[in-house]
């Protein structure tokens, strides 16, 4: 049978609940299953304390031992009982405001930082953003992150015999990484389209389980795409301003787009910095299609659903690009909205 090498793989029947455990990324902070892991694979877990990497890693053998342990076996069901009793628990927003109380949150961030298995993150911006999605998994907010997934992320670091830094950008190979492609109801890969100078860029679109709450992530690194546009999503805030400005193109304009489409209702679009400003203009513009209004009618209508969190407010921490640069890139999107 083909095997679709972005989805888990298949594993003997009675191991199927392993993969429901590790799809769901509250293993990163709630550490209760972490001896299921360590038993399965102790070193690769100590290495990548990464469920997902294991269930791809193990041989086949060592699955049909699994299978046969019944002291695993009921592991597994313990494990999977505890996080059913803990997603179908009360929630504090739940219970203080009823279900109906918000539409949703939309929260935009270049970065999260969920766990070391899933590197789409630099620094405590992103720590943060994980902490968010979290923490509104644990409360019952009715919120979803939108953000990027790069194909080698922020570079990291060694040190050489001379004391002098050298980066290093390991590959994300999204095959291991706890993400699933997002399908529709047909079963094709959803893509997104955001019109760049000159060209249409096509964007995969990917799903994290955190909990109650859901990750989605956009990435250039389509085959439809030339190998230029493939780079775009490669690396976390590197390649220079043009780079850097596409990225925040895909993520504001492309990430809007995407709840669009999986019919994601959002009351409240909350940016974590600057970086995902265009998401603001493609909701006014999205408003203004749909209610056939003026643009300026449609910003103002969609303004108070905007929150922007600033973490850094001194001057170099904000973005500036040449104006030719701005013209340039804005252009596509102001035909758009005539």
């Amino acid at each position: 049978m083909l095997q679709n090498r972005y989805m888990p793989r298949t594993l003997p029947e009675p191991l199927q609940g392993l993969v429901e455990l590790a799809v769901d990324m509250r293993w990163s902070w709630n550490h209760e299953s972490d001896v299921l892991w360590r038993r399965i694979d102790p070193r690769i877990w100590d290495a990548t304390g990464n469920p997902w990497f294991i269930l791809e890693s193990i041989g086949r053998d060592r699955l049909e031992e699994l299978a046969a342990d019944r002291d695993f076996l009921r592991e597994i069901e313990r494990h999977l009982g505890r996080r059913q009793a803990a997603l179908s628990r009360r929630t504090w927003f739940g219970e203080s405001y009823g279900s109906g109380a918000l539409a949703g949150v939309a929260y935009f961030s270049m970065e999260f930082g969920l766990s070391e298995a899933l590197p789409l993150y630099s620094g405590g911006l992103g720590i943060l953003a994980g902490d968010y999605l979290k923490t509104a998994s644990d409360l019952g907010l009715p919120l979803c992150g939108v953000g990027l997934l790069y194909q080698q992320g922020y570079f990291r670091q060694v040190i050489d015999a001379a004391g002098n830094q050298i980066e290093f950008y390991p590959y994300n190979d999204p095959a291991v990484l706890p993400v699933t492609p997002l399908r529709d109801a047909a079963g094709n890969w959803i893509r997104i389209e955001v019109e760049l100078p000159g060209r249409t860029l096509s964007l995969r679109t990917w799903e994290v389980v955190v909990g109650r709450v859901r990750l989605y992530l956009l990435d250039s690194n389509d085959p439809i795409n030339t190998p230029q546009d493939r780079g775009i999503t490669e690396k976390l805030y590197g390649g220079g301003s043009e780079i850097r400005l596409q990225q925040e193109i895909i993520l504001g304009v492309g990430g809007w787009r995407l709840l669009e489409r999986l019919g994601t209702d959002c009351e409240i679009c909350h940016l974590n910095e600057g970086h995902a400003a265009f998401a603001v203009l493609e909701r006014a513009a999205s408003f203004m299609r749909n209610n056939e209004v003026p643009f300026e009618v449609a910003l103002h209508c969609t303004r108070a659903g905007n929150v922007f969190t600033t973490h850094t407010p001194v001057d170099a921490a904000f973005d500036r690009y040449p104006a030719p640069m701005l013209l340039h890139y804005g252009r596509p999107f102001a035909e758009g909205i005539g």
